[in-house]
C-alpha cells in the first residue's frame, strides 16, 4: 500500500512541476497547436503536455514497481518509450498515418511477444471460447491498436481524454488492488496521478494540450490494463472472477472505443482514410448542441460510468447479450444526437503568434489584420 501511495504522489508531483516549465518552453519556441476548421479551440495552445504526463508516470513506475516480481513490466516500459517518441515526433514535426501505425504495431509487438499481453479466449462472446493461436494474435493486435487510437481520437475537447483516462485507470486499479495485484495497481494509479496533475492545466480554458504524446500513452496503458483485467477476472478463482469480464472491460473504455469504431466506419463508407479528420466525433455532436467543453467532458464521463455500472450489475445476463445491449444503447444515443444536430458557423479571433503576417493553415477563410487573424469556419 505504501508503494501505491508513493507512486501516486510521485507521478502527481512530477507532472504538476513539469507542466509550467513545458508551457514556458513551448511558448518561447512557438510550439503551438494551431486552430483550423475542425478544431474547437480558437487560439494557439502548447500541445506538449504529454511530456509531463510521461515523466511523472515513468518515474513513479520505475521507483515503485519491483521488476523482479513482474519481469513483463520492463517490456511495458519499452513499449511506452516507443509510444512516447512516436507521439513526441508527431506533436513537433507531424508524421504520416502509415508511420504512426507502424510505430503502434512495434509497441504492440513488444507487449504481445515479450510482455505476454494476449487475448486467448472470447470468454463465451457469440458462443466462442478458446481461440486458435493466429486468431488470438490478430484479435490482440487489433484490440491494442484500436484502444491506442481511441484515446488519440477522443482528445478533442479540454479535459476529455484525461478525464476518461483517470476514470478507466482508477476503475481497473481498484480491481487490481482488491485482488492483490499490486504492480498493476501501481501501473494504473501512476498514470491516474499524472493525469490529475495535468488536468489542473487542461480543463477549460486549457493552458496546454496533452498532444499525441499523452493520448497515445493513455491508450497503451489502458490496453495493457483491460487485457490483464479480462484474462485475470475470467479465472476460476472466486476471489478474482468477474462474470462477463469482456463486457465489463469493454464498458470501461466504451466511449473512446465505440466512438472511434463509429467514426472509422463513417469514413470508410465515404471512401476516405479512417485517419482523415472530420467533425463527427461524439464530442463534436455535443458541442453542436451548445454544451461547453467542461459540460461535454462531464457528460461523457458520466455516460461512461453509467455503462460501467450497467455492465457490472447486469453481468449475469451473459457477455454476448450484455455487449449487444451496451452497443445498441450507445448507438441509439448517438442517433438522437446526430439527427437533432444543428450545424453552426463560428467566427474565431486568434491573436497573431509570429508577427503581423501570421497565416493559420486549414481555415476556410482567413482575414489578416495588423494585430489579429479573423478565422471563419
Amino acid at each position: 500500500m505504501f508503494d501505491l501511495i508513493l507512486s501516486v504522489a510521485i507521478s502527481f508531483a512530477i507532472t504538476l512541476l513539469a507542466i509550467p516549465v513545458i508551457i514556458f518552453v513551448a511558448e518561447k519556441k512557438k510550439l503551438f497547436d494551431i486552430p483550423d476548421e475542425r478544431k474547437v479551440h480558437s487560439v494557439p495552445i502548447p500541445s506538449l503536455g504529454g511530456l509531463g504526463i510521461f515523466a511523472g508516470f515513468i518515474v513513479a513506475c520505475l521507483l515503485c514497481v519491483s521488476f523482479e516480481t513482474v519481469p513483463e513490466f520492463q517490456f511495458f516500459i519499452a513499449a511506452a518509450m516507443v509510444i512516447f517518441f512516436l507521439g513526441l515526433k508527431d506533436d513537433i514535426l507531424d508524421i504520416s498515418p502509415l508511420n504512426k501505425f507502424i510505430g503502434q504495431v512495434l509497441a504492440a509487438f513488444l507487449l504481445v511477444y515479450k510482455g505476454g499481453v494476449q487475448l486467448k479466449s472470447m470468454h463465451g462472446f457469440l458462443g466462442v471460447y478458446e481461440l486458435p493461436e493466429m486468431m488470438s494474435l490478430l484479435l490482440t493486435y487489433f484490440t491494442i491498436i484500436v484502444i491506442i487510437n481511441s484515446f488519440n481520437l477522443i482528445d478533442g475537447v479540454d479535459g476529455l481524454a484525461g478525464s476518461l483516462g483517470i476514470m478507466a485507470t482508477t476503475v481497473l486499479g481498484i480491481y487490481f488492488l482488491r485482488i492483490n495485484l499490486a504492480p498493476y495497481a501501481i501501473l494504473s494509479f501512476s498514470l491516474a496521478g499524472s493525469l490529475v496533475a495535468f488536468l489542473i492545466y487542461n480543463y477549460q480554458p486549457a493552458k496546454i494540450f496533452m498532444g499525441d504524446t499523452g493520448s497515445l500513452l493513455i491508450g497503451l496503458i489502458s490496453a495493457i490494463l483491460v487485457i490483464k483485467f479480462i484474462n485475470v477476472s475470467a479465472s476460476s478463482n472466486p476471489n478474482l472472477r468477474v462474470a462477463s469480464s469482456p463486457a465489463v472491460g469493454f464498458a470501461v473504455l466504451m466511449i473512446p472505443l465505440l466512438d472511434t469504431l463509429r467514426v472509422f466506419g463513417i469514413r470508410i463508407i465515404h471512401r476516405r482514410s479512417p485517419f482523415s479528420p472530420d467533425r463527427n466525433h461524439i464530442h463534436h455532436l455535443l458541442l453542436d448542441k451548445g454544451l461547453s467543453h467542461r459540460n461535454v467532458t462531464l457528460t461523457l464521463v458520466a455516460m461512461n460510468l453509467f455503462f460501467i455500472a450497467l455492465a457490472y450489475f447486469g453481468r449475469s445476463i451473459g457477455v454476448t447479450w450484455l455487449i449487444i445491449s451496451i452497443v445498441s444503447l450507445f448507438f441509439a444515443l448517438i442517433g438522437v444526437l446526430y439527427y437533432t444536430r444543428t450545424k453552426k458557423h463560428h467566427m474565431h479571433v486568434t491573436a497573431a503568434v509570429a508577427g503581423d503576417e501570421t497565416l493559420l493553415k486549414g481555415s476556410s477563410k482567413i482575414i489578416l489584420t495588423n494585430n489579429a487573424v479573423l478565422e471563419e469556419e
